[in-house]
């Protein structure tokens, strides 16, 4: 299947994207250039807005405002067309070690915030990574859920929402995990390893769950995204022209087109000029809708 650019954005480190089933948009980030942006396929109108921190994680509120996970906490975000952005801190995180952010993050089915962090060094392969829950009206610095990670990555919900997946994309690790979750309590267990990275070329990125209940993850520095089943049998993997993709999100008027951001590497970029945009592939399933902070 072919991806088809949507935009040439050039972001160095394109992040998070999110359909907004409300606007029929696309949102993503840029991590280092502090950025949200925005894509309406139906005018091809992109807009951006400049943040205070740099933001890795976005997930949207009923009202159209966006929870972000920063460098130094949760935050909302009030984004208008007319290139305003209001920034409200909602609670703070007490980082492992100083030169911490937050890394990806995504809303369980009960639209519970969860979020990972990691080390701005990611060469040192430093343990200090942790995963959040963020609830609303929660008032207290938020704690660590689970530890022990270098770049968490790939959380993502099963469509019945009792199970959490979330990966690890740094090269000395390259794994995916699964947890029963309990719904009820937003509370991850029974850990257990799902995927194998180091068997499959390219890192763990960003993921998506599709309708079938199938977990798609980007290949970081294979160019490659994967689908594997739930039983984690590898089932089929989709190609961009690009070296780095980040994360992948369904969007359209029908889920069935899955939209995947990219990195832009610096240094020489002539056998990937486009590193940094935005595509599109029909993979031939649906997704689900992106659930919402309820709060």
């Amino acid at each position: 299947m072919d991806a088809e650019l949507i935009l040439d954005a050039r972001n160095a480190t394109g992040e998070s994207p999110v359909w907004n089933t409300r606007e029929q948009a696309l949102y993503w980030v840029d991590i280092p250039a502090r950025q949200l942006h925005r894509w309406d396929p139906a005018t091809g109108q992109t807009h951006q807005w400049e943040t205070v921190e740099m933001l890795a994680c976005i997930a949207a509120t009923p009202g159209g405002d966006w929870i972000a996970g920063m460098e130094s906490g949760v935050f909302r975000l009030a984004a208008s067309l007319d290139g305003t952005l209001q920034s409200t801190r909602l609670i703070d995180v007490n980082h492992a070690q100083p030169g911490m952010r937050f890394n990806d993050g995504r809303c369980d089915r009960q639209g519970r915030f969860w979020a990972g962090t990691m080390s701005l060094d990611m060469a040192t392969g430093s343990t200090v990574g942790a995963l959040y829950r963020y609830v609303a009206g929660q008032r207290a610095v938020l704690a660590p859920q689970l530890t022990g990670f270098t770049v968490p990555n790939g959380l993502a919900f099963s469509p019945d929402g009792k199970t959490m997946y979330l990966s690890d994309s740094h090269p000395s690790v390259q794994m995916i995990w699964a947890f029963d979750y309990d719904i009820e309590s937003g509370t991850p267990h029974n850990r257990r390893v799902f995927v194998d990275m180091k068997q499959h070329p390219g890192r763990p990125d960003g993921a998506a769950i599709d309708a079938e209940g199938c977990y798609w993850i980007c290949g970081n520095d294979a160019g490659l995204i994967h689908r594997f089943t739930p039983d984690g049998r590898l089932d089929r993997s989709l190609r961009v022209p690009v070296k780095k993709p980040t994360m992948c999100a369904f969007g359209g008027r029908n889920l069935d087109t899955l939209y995947v951001t990219s990195i832009r590497p610096a240094g020489d970029l002539s056998d990937q000029p486009l590193a940094g945009g935005v595509f599109a592939i029909q993979p031939g399933v649906n997704g689900l809708p992106e659930p919402v902070f309820e709060g």
